[in-house]
């Protein structure tokens, strides 16, 4: 078989590098598309996955749009060279290249406000893949399963957090440090939302630089306010600097999920927070793992509560392993489809994967 996946941003590299290499693996073809945005093209290339790049992207408003014609020429051209029998992405660049191709198309999806990308992806994806928390219905072609898309990559059953990230990060054995990480809101689906000023980055750090190391990973332009050392090392580490933080405070999304899987304490701030939020965070914060906070005040009182107590990191741990205990591995779910339950244009997906179920 030849498979296709589409990597967007890092996150997308994150969800599909395990799938990617155990069906190399088992001996298929495999293709992964990336765009060159953020550090996508970086780990791309640290994880050794055979890729080509369609175009790039930068983190300002609108760049996306003006490169997009681009984008597309390049997917077509390359997708109807490939031939692939299968594609595999998170929204509408996947769809259109399965559509041009005549291909079957699987979308792993989690974010309920990207509805554009959804109303211009719907009519050409075979299958809708989102977790259980997923607060929208996409149509018959909708399945579920029980976990987040992070955990394609954070199950315990693909990953084992390394601690020697401290010795590279400089930090002792005991040292408190905290991750603070800063969004561009550059995203097409990021338009008209905001998260930390200028000046509350700069009243975060002062406060937590009393009481911990802060380490600071700016996806806009990677200013570094004083007294805080920015996150430097190859971005393939965070996810060791992050299950070793005392704390992540962040106005971005996946990164707060990612802390709540790895037992971290967490707290998420921007405009997206409130009585609509996004069916993931609304659970980690019912599961106690992390904390949505509009008013700047709540971040920097509950911030300043977490890095103090001296037992928050144990009992996040617990809470962590007992919530994770019944999802599950997702790569385990996309190799399987890829492998045993390939949607075509005339068949059913019905009852494909034991561990999905149809919406």
């Amino acid at each position: 078989m030849r498979y296709l996946f589409f990597t967007n941003t890092p996150a997308h590299v994150h969800l599909y590098r395990h799938a990617v290499e155990r069906l190399r693996d088992r001996g298929h073809d495999v293709l992964v598309l990336g765009r060159d945005y953020g550090c996508t093209a970086a780990l791309l290339d640290y994880y050794d996955l055979p890729h080509e790049l369609y175009g790039a992207c930068d983190t300002t408003k609108y760049s996306l749009l003006r490169e997009l014609p681009q984008h597309y020429l390049a997917i077509f051209r390359r997708t109807l060279q490939y031939r692939p029998d299968l594609v595999f992405g998170v929204g509408s660049y996947a769809a259109h290249a399965g559509a041009i191709s005549q291909t079957p198309v699987v979308v792993v999806a989690d974010s309920e406000p990207t509805t554009l990308d959804h109303l211009a992806a719907r009519p050409f994806v075979d299958t809708f893949l989102t977790p259980h928390t997923f607060g929208k219905d996409l149509g018959t072609n909708h399945y579920e399963f029980q976990g987040f898309k992070e955990l394609a990559y954070l199950h315990p059953a693909v990953y084992d957090p390394d601690p020697s990230i401290r010795e590279e990060l400089g930090v002792g054995p005991d040292e408190r440090y905290v991750v603070l990480r800063f969004n561009a809101f550059g995203s097409h689906h990021d338009v008209g939302q905001s998260g930390f000023s200028r000046d509350k980055r700069r009243r975060l750090v002062t406060e937590l630089a009393e009481r911990a190391t802060v380490f600071v990973s700016d996806e806009a332009d990677g200013t570094v306010p004083e007294r805080a050392r920015a996150f430097d090392l190859h971005p393939a580490r965070l996810h060791d600097a992050l299950a070793e933080a005392s704390l992540l405070v962040a106005d971005t999304q996946t990164m707060v999920t990612e802390a709540a899987l790895l037992g971290t304490p967490a707290i998420r701030s921007n405009s997206f927070v409130g009585d609509s939020d996004m069916g993931n965070f609304l659970e980690l914060e019912r599961q106690g793992l992390i904390y949505n906070r509009q008013a700047f005040s709540d971040v920097l009182e509950r911030s300043v509560e977490l890095v103090e107590d001296d037992t928050a990191k144990a009992r996040w741990r617990e809470k962590r392993d007992a919530y994770v205990a019944d999802k599950v591995n997702l790569t385990e779910i996309i190799v399987d489809v890829a492998e045993h339950a390939v949607p075509t244009r005339s068949e059913e997906t019905v009852d494909c994967v034991a561990s999905v179920s149809r919406r």
